[in-house]
Formats: structure tokens, sequence, C-alpha cells
């Protein structure tokens, strides 16, 4: 951030100023100014990568599972956890882009690496304070362990008992900190990576335990490719709801014109609204008919908020036909006109995803934690991040390739850089159509997971 900071404040490392309305007579960036930038930008985005995943595990183990008062506030954090990130959302996407735009870049950028430094500054003098867990190597390596080992050993038979399975003593585990885990029949072909040969090679001969939490993260990704769906209609709040906010009028109260990115404040905005009735209201009232200290189970919730984005894209491919029918009748879809409706038609669906991610963004990085095991809970989390930077990436090439389609044989297209000729009414419906086939997806494989077995130990000590 001081980096980019300085990219945009220091002569040397921008372009000159230029108020030429052609853009092709503009200077362009030298090598070193994109490479200032670029490398920046590629940072930080490194930098999130470990963060994102790490910082919410690390707040989520503050508590003890086996102290009833905290158990029951940790049920709870992940609400408030994506509610402060998200509030820091509504900041960026609604004063700071206000700054950038009307005060300037330096200023811009300034007031967030001011506020990275104090959070920094706040979580290091905090780390003597914090509950921590021993570094116990990579989970990549161990899984991969089961996986090689499960291969070299598929023609040797599984045993009737799964006693007679390869396993440490109790008392290793103790020494470690962690619990030992029962063989259970799920995925049973990783069983025999816990078979006993005349090898001992870690390679060639794995614990009951280690077999069991590879499972567990394997038994995830069934999930994980469910709600990359989900991030692919996250993706069109930034790009296509956002153009469509171009198009219309933006004027609110007199002088003043919403900036376009400050339109997703409306998503964070509802998002947050609906968070705090979630967890102060509805979960108060579900739990008396449920009896489930969640109210609903995670994997339910994140079946509401999918149910909500077949609703929410259903709701814009109307919108968006409106807007179009508009448009012709004012003249305005050859040239690409403002289109005289207020930018607040488009309310709906900014409202509708803020309540659907209050279901689903919270429930999907509870679940990936919840059922990662102890001491994989930061790969575990990265599950969920990934989902999102995935689903950024589906999109695009979801939006290129329904463009490109869609103009064969001589037709105008779905997609074209004049919205008003375009058709995003006939793409939302497909993005509505690709939500529902999800959905059904999901239910299939949500009704057939089996969440994680606790231990003996962890149930005695329960």
């Amino acid at each position: 951030m001081s980096v980019l900071t300085l990219a945009v404040s220091l002569p040397s490392l921008k372009p000159p100023p230029c108020h030429d309305p052609n853009i092709e007579n503009c200077k362009k960036a030298s090598t070193l100014q994109l490479a200032v930038f670029y490398g920046a930008l590629y940072t930080l985005a490194i930098g999130t990568g470990g963060t994102k995943p790490n910082i919410s595990t690390i707040g989520a183990d503050q508590f003890d599972d086996f102290h009833p008062k905290e158990k029951a506030q940790k049920l709870s954090f992940f609400n408030w956890w994506m509610f402060s990130i998200f509030f820091g959302t509504f900041f960026a996407n609604t004063v700071l882009v206000y700054l950038q735009d009307n005060v300037g870049w330096t200023l811009g950028y300034g007031l967030p690496t001011l506020g990275l430094l104090i959070s920094v500054s706040i979580f290091v003098s905090g780390t003597p304070f914090y509950r921590h867990r021993k570094p116990t190597g990579s989970p990549f390596t161990r899984m991969a362990k089961v996986i090689v080992a499960t291969i070299r050993k598929w023609s040797v038979p599984l045993p009737s008992d799964p006693k007679e399975l390869y396993e440490l003593d109790l008392e290793f585990y103790e020494k470690k900190g962690n619990f030992r885990i029962d063989s259970t029949p799920t995925l049973s072909f990783l069983n025999k990576a816990a078979v006993r040969t005349s090898s001992t090679s870690p390679w060639m001969l794995c614990s009951v335990t280690q077999v069991e939490k590879t499972k567990q993260m394997v038994q995830m990704l069934p999930i994980l490719f469910c709600t990359l769906v989900p991030s692919i209609m996250l993706a069109q709040v930034s790009t296509l709801f956002v153009k469509q906010g171009t198009t219309l009028d933006r004027a609110m109260g007199g002088s003043f014109e919403i900036p376009p990115t400050s339109l997703t404040g409306f998503v964070t905005f509802s998002m947050l609204v609906s968070i705090v009735l979630y967890d102060h209201y509805l979960i108060k009232v579900i739990k008396k008919w449920t009896k489930n200290p969640r109210g609903i189970t995670l994997l339910q919730r994140m079946g509401i908020g999918m149910v909500l984005h077949i609703i929410l894209m259903t709701v814009a491919s109307l919108m968006e036909r409106y807007r179009l029918s508009v448009a012709r009748a004012n003249g305005v879809a050859e040239n690409g006109g403002q289109v005289p409706l207020t930018v607040f038609v488009l309310l709906p669906q900014f409202v509708l995803m803020g309540i659907a991610d209050a279901f689903l963004a919270v429930a999907k990085l509870e679940f990936f934690y919840d059922q990662a095991p102890k001491n994989m809970k930061s790969l575990g989390t990265s599950y969920s991040t990934t989902t999102i930077g995935l689903g950024s990436f589906l999109s695009s090439i979801l939006l290129k390739t329904m463009a490109n389609v869609t103009k064969r044989n001589g037709h105008k297209g779905w997609i074209l850089n004049n919205l008003n000729e375009s058709h995003l009414d006939y793409y939302f419906a497909f993005l509505a159509l690709l939500s529902l086939l999800n959905f059904i997806v999901f239910l299939f494989i949500s009704k057939n997971f089996v969440y994680k077995a606790e231990s003996n130990q962890e149930k005695t000590e329960r």
C-alpha cells in the first residue's frame, strides 16, 4: 500500500496529467512506472492471500470449544467477522471512492495505508495475549503422503476390522495437543494408506488419524465446486451491475452524483443490516424450532443464499429488459446515451445480493473452517477465499465466451460495449438458470455430505 500511494503521488512514478479528450494523444506510462504500479498490486494480492485465510482462523481459534460460554460465542464469530470486513468494504466503496474522484488519489490510497499500519501495530502488540496453535508442518505434505500411500497399495485388501489399521498411541497425540480420530467408512479407499505392510515409510504407511484428516479436506471439495457459481454471481456486482448503473441517472440530492463504483455500497450496506438482523433476531426464533445452536445448519444457510441468487438474477434480468425498453422508447439505444431512469431502479438486485451474501458468504467461510481438521483450519478457510478468486476468473471467461458465441452467424450478440444495444437481460436469465442447476447439484451433494466425526476423546471431554 505504501508503494501504491507513492506510485500515485510522485510525479516520477506516474504519467503527466492529460486533459485531451482523445486518450491516444496522452503520454503513456513508462516501463518503470508500470513495473512499480503492478508490482505493488501483485504484492498486495500475495499479502491478501496470506492474511485472509489465516487471520480469520486465528480469530476463531481464540474461542475454547470446551468452554460453554466461549463455544456459544464462537457461533456468532463469523457473522461479526464478516460484518467488520464488509464495514471496511462499505467505507472503501463510498468514502474512499468519493475522495479519490473529488480530492485525489494520494489521499484515497494514503488513508487505507495509514489504517493498515495502525491495524498491524494493534495486531503485533496483542500477539503475546493470543492463543497460538503449534506449527505442524505443511498440510499438503501430509495429504500427499496419504494419497501416494493409497495409490501404491491400491491392490492391497482392506481388513474387515478397522482396528487392524495402523494408528499411533494416544500418548503421541496428547503430547502434540491433538486428538486421535477413529476410522470412518467415508472414502474408504483412502483407508488403504493405513493398511500395514512390510514398509514403514511415511509415504507407504499413514496413521488412521492422518487418513481421516485427509478425508475431511477431500470431501469438502464438492461443496467448494458448488460455491464457484455463487462466486460468479458475486462478480457481476463490480462488473455488469456497475456498468448498468453508468447508463442511468445517478443524480442524488441536486448536484451530487453517485460515483459508479459506489453502487456496490448498496450490496455491502444490505449485507451489514442482514447480518445484524440474522444474528440478533432470526437465529433466536429459528433455534426454538430446530433446537440447533446455529438455528439452521451451515449447508442449509448456504442453500438459502443460493436460492436468493436465483431470485436476484431473475429480478436483474427483468429489470434489464425494462431498462432496454426505456432506452429504445427514448431513442438512446443506438447512441448509448443516458437512459432517463434513476439508478435506484437497480436497488432490488443490489440489495438481494447483499442479503444472499449474508447467508452464503458467512456460512461458506464458517463451514470450511468448522469441517477442516484442527491443524488444517487455515487451509479450510482458504477454500472459501479460493472460490472468490476462481469465481472472478470464471466470470470473465464465461462473459467472453458468451459474447463470442452469441455473435456467430451474423447475430449482433448479447454483450456489446454499448449496453443499450446489448441483451444483458438474456445473459442474466442464463445466469439464473445456471444458478438453478448449481443449486440442484448442491442439494444432492449436501444431502450426502457426512459431517466430520468427533474423536472419542473430544466426545468424552464434551
